[in-house]
Parts: C-alpha cells; sequence; structure tokens
C-alpha cells in the first residue's frame, strides 16, 4: 500500500505538497526536498487510513479524494470530527509530542495521501520556521473549532445546530444555494444525533418555507433570517 517516491510519483507527490497551505508559500526548491521525504499511500473508499490506538507517527496529506475522521464511543455511536479535502492534513500533533491517536481516519473515496514522517518534518521546522508558525495557525483554528463543536453538542438542541450549520455553509460559500460537502449520515454524526433526526429537521424547515431541497445534497436557503435566528437560539 506504500510506494516510497519514484521518479513516476515525484511528480505527484509535488503537486500533493505544492497544495497544502504550510507548504506552499515555500520555493520551488524547499518543496521539492519535502517531496523526498514523502511516502504515497493509496486507500480505497471505506479503508481505514488509522485507528484509535495507533501511534501517531506522520504527517498526513490529502492529495486526492476525502477523508473523515470520527471517533467511536464504546456504544457504537460515531461522532464526525472533520471531513479532509485535497489539501488539507491531519496528524499535526505528531510533530510536537510522541502520543498514540484517539480517532479514526477513513477514505470516503479513493483517496491519495503522502505521509511524512515526524522526525522529517520536526527538521524541516526548524529548518524553516513558517512551517512552524502556518502549522500552529491550523492548529489554532482546529482547537476553535472543536471548542465550538463540544459546546453546539452540549448546549444547542439538534434545531439549532441544524440551522447553525447551514447558516455557515452559506457565509462559508457566500451563496444561498448550498451544498452539502458530505452525507446525512455522516452530517448527523457530526451533529451529534441520527440520519432520520437531521430529515426531518430539514423537512421542517421546508415546510416552514426557510429551504427549498433539490436532491440528496442541494439546498436553496429561502429565508436566511429565521435560520440564523433558530442558530442563535441558545
Amino acid at each position: 500500500m506504500t510506494h516510497h517516491c519514484n521518479h513516476e510519483t515525484d511528480h505527484d507527490q509535488y503537486l500533493c505538497v505544492s497544495k497544502v497551505p504550510i507548504f506552499n508559500h515555500l520555493s520551488t526548491n524547499e518543496m521539492e526536498k519535502i517531496v523526498r521525504l514523502a511516502s504515497n499511500k493509496v486507500f480505497q473508499k471505506g479503508e481505514i487510513l488509522f485507528r484509535d490506538g495507533d501511534p501517531l507517527e506522520y504527517l498526513y496529506i490529502v492529495h486526492t479524494g476525502q477523508v473523515k475522521m470520527y471517533q467511536l464511543f464504546e456504544s457504537g455511536k460515531e461522532q464526525l470530527l472533520r471531513v479532509l479535502n485535497p489539501g488539507e492534513f491531519m496528524g499535526e500533533l505528531a510533530l510536537f509530542t510522541e502520543k498514540y491517536i484517539d480517532s479514526y481516519a477513513e477514505a470516503m473515496k479513493p483517496t491519495n495521501i503522502c505521509a511524512i514522517h515526524r522526525k522529517d518534518i520536526q527538521q524541516l521546522m526548524q529548518a524553516y520556521p513558517s512551517i512552524a508558525m502556518k502549522i500552529v495557525e491550523k492548529l489554532s483554528s482546529r482547537l476553535e473549532e472543536t471548542e465550538e463543536l463540544v459546546s453546539q453538542l452540549s448546549v444547542k438542541d439538534v434545531e439549532t445546530r441544524t440551522a447553525s450549520y447551514l447558516v455557515k455553509l452559506a457565509e462559508k460559500e457566500n451563496s444561498l444555494q448550498i451544498k452539502l460537502p458530505i452525507s446525512k449520515k455522516d452530517l448527523a454524526s457530526f451533529l451529534g444525533t441520527t440520519q432520520e433526526t437531521i430529515s426531518r429537521r430539514l423537512s421542517t424547515f421546508q415546510a416552514n418555507d426557510w429551504i427549498e431541497q433539490k436532491g440528496h445534497r442541494n439546498i436553496t436557503i429561502r429565508n436566511l433570517e429565521a435560520l440564523t435566528e433558530i442558530a442563535n437560539d441558545t
């Protein structure tokens, strides 16, 4: 499954590394050094990249495909943490501490990953402090996202969480025509509820003429004010 860089994969690895904000500010020459340190891993849909309890040794960069990170509870309940798209990375805590992974990562479609070992990344951070700064920036924003998710799950009801998710998606896409980036099953896992409950909430929003659903994932927001009011209802 792991292919170390050779001439055939060098170009792919370069594309992989150059997509990532923590590296793409470097010169071509500097990025080529990073490419030589990366190994290529290919995963099929549903395949696990790493699991709870594995040692955390690599920074994983998504080159193509999509990966979901989640935690599994003893009850079997899955809590989705985030979805990573091309150019995004995970495993950044490996860079600062030797620890074990406390979550799962699963390919949501055929996925190509480039992985760089913690020792190599640590040397790169010493050589190019800007890499360390970019990683710390990303860590900070992820910490914010996690704190927000925890507060939503502990305080707000499902209706509020669903409305809040739609409002944020509209802000992110800067459009009232939005497309759910994940399935309703995964959305339910992210919002800490069931797929049926999400479907019911969206149907209620549609009955109130706040949204219009088209197909499985396309949604037109017809009353952003009403959704924002619910989203802010604590």
